[in-house]
């Protein structure tokens, strides 16, 4: 049974920052790290101490992980950037309520003491002889202590304390992975059993040395299972300081998200009934098990529910014929056609998911060269007065004092200038939009026609009011623009017309157990590249401009994107992909891609991205289309091998084991993540979990009926109908058999568990 865990992170907005600039503003983005390691990174809002973020993440990754933190920045251009402040919520904190956090959190102080991270191996034994107990404690290792030179390392030792007594490791010059290999031993003193307390600490030379991190077993520990293996470094311990009053906050939402997903037999009975709901006649849309499911729903829900619900159709070739069902059935409850898909129904969620998870290429590939434009300009434009900042407008656009009127005449230029092209480019690209999607716009379109057929809602019929309101009601700020909206109205209708006239029935490219084929480029862009140097070659800082394309069979490179000479690098050959620690080249964000030739020899391409989110979207992208790969490796070096020996743990051979932990299960959730039928039925079930006893009260209990209707249901029996409509009859019939699938489905979750437990009789369970 695989095991998956992941975090729902949004960061939504700050308020009441401290001002960090002579200005008396701030320059404010966020960190999201996990496990101390950097994951996600907000966009910088200028000159703002309530900033708007409104970024979302899906983070996948161990289900050991230990807490997440967002730490607040103040961008500078000249210098470090300064630290405002920062939020750590352990795992258990974010497990405690599981619809998730979601509220304003204050900022805290940032600690340097507090800032440790990283793990300590030890194996400790506790002997006794004729002069009382010693306590031998054997320091092997530690590995990824947090930076605190200029350099990028340490310079670790360890302390040992056992009551009074205490020992040091030797020093270890410039590295986050030290070994020591040192065994300290300690005499009992008279007196109360001691706690033993490990403190790995920095030397330097001049001032005090920092504090790297410790552990602490109690006495009964010691005593009953003496510690052996790796922990986790802490901390110490000390009160916590509300600061929140002088560092503002922050509001997120966090939910986390952790399972265990059966093999895949196990729920072909919820997936036939779910199949069965959409292929079934239109007249039984409202009685299926589907519309059950629908029913017992909540609002906050319907968002997760509907993109594991087009995954699954897509995987099995059945999107189109799942979001004509939900039409059919979002169609025949609407009276006013202005309403139509107003609402967070799973309709509108569906269809929206479906968009995003089909139509992302091509929406990348229409609006790419618009937007690039846009942000490599960086020109100020502002039509609300409310927002206008005649300041950064002066800066950047302007010479001497600008007026409002200037301000507001220069950036509608500017917005015109960029509408369009991007209207000509939509407007140019029905032969690009994905069949699949065309076929769900014409169906949707076919619905509402047959429907609402009547000469007054052919708006409605159109996809929108087109411009029939401009100039009405709010945002009357935007009126300077209303003229290029309607010379543009009827090139709208002639594009949506040309959308739906698509010929075809049937689902493009039929069942498919990936989202992205293989040959598909899934992510694109200029990176510099220097590969490893044989032994023996002086050591050359030789990163060159590579421009790569990465689909689910190879990365390749080229000198640019028409260069007609490219090499590649099989992705099936990948057994690694992996940060490079800043010191080992003296630059950030670079990644190391370690593949295995034919004859088991390790090769190691060296990459530097050009920001931390660059960074991680090209170690996702690459760690997903390599995750089938069998010959993963558990460990590898986060430096690079120079003058002889490894920068990260300053081991001497080129072969020497790996002295960090991979990370091949983090990655970031997005569009392009492949289909998992399994993860997606996972969910649902789960769904029918929290409404399961609101599914027994709502379809099945009948204070008038003797019999028990689940059993009677069941069995198909008709002694039930009663008076009953017939569409009450068919939704109890569906809700009994969604609850017989749920109890299957509980008892084999639970034997599985009995068998990771150790309790279950062998061959209970042949997956």
């Amino acid at each position: 049974m695989a095991k998956s865990s992941s975090l729902n992170v949004r960061v939504v907005e700050g308020r009441a920052l401290p001002a960090k600039d002579v200005s008396g503003s701030s320059d404010p983005y966020c960190l999201v790290k996990v496990d101390d390691e950097v994951v996600a990174r907000t966009a910088t809002v200028w000159r703002s101490l309530s900033p708007f973020w409104g970024e979302e993440y899906t983070v996948h990754l161990p289900l050991d992980f230990h807490h997440l933190a967002f730490y607040v920045l103040d961008e500078d251009t000249v210098g470090h950037d300064d630290i405002i402040g920062k939020i750590s919520l352990s795992k258990e904190a974010i497990a405690a309520n599981p619809r998730g956090i979601d509220s304003w959190i204050n900022l805290s102080r940032v600690d340097p003491d507090a800032e440790v991270q990283g793990e300590i191996c030890l194996a400790v034994q506790m002997l006794e002889d004729v002069r009382g107990r010693c306590l031998r404690c054997h320091v092997l290792q530690a590995r990824d202590l947090a930076p605190r030179d200029i350099s990028g390392t340490s310079d670790p030792f360890a302390r040992v304390f056992w009551g009074s007594q205490s020992l040091e490791t030797s020093t270890i010059k410039k590295t986050r992975f030290p070994h020591w290999d040192e065994v300290l031993e300690l005499r009992e003193m008279p007196g109360a059993p001691s706690s033993l307390r490990v403190e790995l600490w920095d030397w330097d030379m001049v001032g005090k040395n920092d504090f790297l991190g410790m552990v602490e077993f109690p006495p009964q520990t010691l005593q009953q299972k003496p510690p052996n293996g790796w922990f986790r470094l802490l901390p110490f311990p000390r009160a916590e300081e509300d600061s929140g009053r002088n560092l503002g906050a922050l509001r997120l939402k966090v939910r986390l998200i952790e399972d265990r997903v059966l093999p895949s037999q196990y729920y072909q009975p919820l997936t036939e009934l779910l199949m069965e709901s959409v292929l079934g006649p239109a007249e039984e849309d409202a009685a299926s098990p589907l519309a059950v499911l629908e029913e017992l729903t909540l609002g906050d829900c319907r968002q997760d529910l509907a993109t594991k619900m087009v995954k699954l159709f897509l995987g099995r070739g059945l999107a189109g014929s799942f979001l004509d069902y939900l039409t059919r059935r979002e169609v025949a409850r609407t009276t006013d056609p202005n309403t139509l898909f107003r609402s967070n129904s799973l309709a509108s969620k569906s269809m929206e998911q479906f968009m995003k998870l089909v139509g992302m290429p091509y929406l990348h590939e229409v609006l790419k060269p618009v937007i690039s434009r846009v942000f490599e300009e960086k020109k100020y434009m502002e039509l609300d007065p409310c927002k206008m900042d005649l300041g950064r407008a002066r800066r950047i656009s302007f010479k001497g004092t600008a007026s409002e009127e200037q301000v507001r005449e220069t950036s509608l230029g500017l917005l015109t200038g960029y509408l369009g092209p991007i209207v000509d480019a939509i407007m140019g690209s029905v032969g690009r939009c994905p069949p699949a999607m065309r076929l769900a716009f014409k169906q949707l379109h076919q619905r509402v026609e047959e429907h609402f057929p009547q000469a007054e809602h052919e708006a409605v019929q159109s996809i929108g009011n087109l411009g029939q309101q401009l100039g009405q009601g709010k945002e009357l700020w935007m009126a300077p623009l209303h003229p290029f909206l309607l010379q543009s109205i009827s090139r709208v209708r002639d594009f949506l017309d040309r959308l739906v006239d698509v010929d075809g029935d049937e689902e493009a490219g039929g069942p498919v157990r990936a989202l992205v084929p293989p040959s598909v480029t899934v992510r694109e862009g200029y990176l510099l590249k220097r590969k490893e140097e044989p032994a023996g070659l002086a050591t050359r800082f030789a990163f060159k401009k590579r421009y790569f394309w990465l689909s689910g069979e190879t990365l390749s490179y080229s000198k640019s994107p028409e260069w007609q000479m490219c090499s590649s690098i099989p992705v099936s050959h990948i057994c690694a992909v992996e940060r490079v620690d800043e010191g080992a080249f003296q630059l950030p964000h670079v990644m190391q891609v370690v593949t295995q030739d034919g004859v088991g020899v390790l090769h190691t391409t060296y990459l530097q991205c050009k920001n931390v989110n660059d960074l991680n979207q090209w170690l996702s992208a690459l760690r997903k289309a390599s995750a089938p790969n069998p010959d993963k490796l558990a460990t590898c070096h986060p430096g690079a091998f120079r003058s002889s020996r490894w920068t990260c743990c300053l081991q001497t051979e080129r072969s020497a084991a790996g002295c960090s932990r991979t990370h091949s299960a983090v990655t970031l959730g997005d569009w392009s993540d492949p289909l998992d039928p399994d993860a997606e039925t996972q969910m649902v079930y789960r769904q029918l979990l929290l409404g399961r006893d609101q599914l027994r009260m709502k379809f099945l209990e009948d204070s008038n009926m003797n019999t028990t209707p689940e059993a009677d249901i069941g069995k198909g029996s008709s002694a039930t109908k009663g008076d009953c409509p017939d569409v009450l009859v068919q939704q109890r019939v569906a809700a009994a058999r969604l609850l017989e699938v749920l109890a299957d489905l509980d008892r084999v979750h639970e034997e599985f568990q009995q068998q990771e437990r150790g309790r279950a009789a062998p061959g209970t369970l042949d997956p």
